[in-house]
């Protein structure tokens, strides 16, 4: 299934959107070399890359109070605790804790092909129709859409 808007340094890493329903979101990785740490396991980037990215999807899925498809989000902060290190296939869940009209707080969780967890996040999002950058409103690459 294709992300429902395009974020190219996503695609890069070759995520795998699955579904944002609800405040809800799923996503995954299968792991290649490049994307490994000198250990030979999933780089932290990566996974916390992951769990920033299922988070805003769960922000931002449809079918919840408040959803406005022309908003995109933002990161405000995040913080990330790793429980072991991730191999094979990786499974992001993000979930909606709590919205306002401006913010969404989330929590999102990284599993392992064995189902165990590798990392867990808590992160607050900000809903916007533009950033802005120099002096300017930038619009997303797909607002339009």
């Amino acid at each position: 299934m294709a992300f429902p808007n395009l974020i190219p340094f996503v695609e890069h890493l070759g995520f795998e959107f699955l579904s944002h329903d609800a405040g809800a979101a799923e996503i995954a990785i299968e792991l290649s070399d490049v994307l490994t740490n000198t250990w030979g396991v999933a780089h932290g980037g990566v996974t916390m890359t992951l769990l920033d990215i299922v988070m805003a999807h769960a922000a931002r899925s449809p079918n919840q109070s408040g959803y406005d498809p022309t908003h995109g989000v933002v990161t405000i902060e995040m913080k990330t605790s790793f429980m072991r290190p991730g191999l094979g296939r990786l499974l992001g869940r993000g979930r909606v804790l709590h919205r306002t009209g401006s913010t969404a707080f989330c929590e999102g969780s990284v599993f392992d092909s064995k189902g165990a967890l590798v990392a867990h996040a808590t992160g607050t999002f900000k809903f916007l129709q533009g950033l802005p950058v120099d002096g300017k409103l930038v619009k997303r690459l797909n607002a339009g859409d």
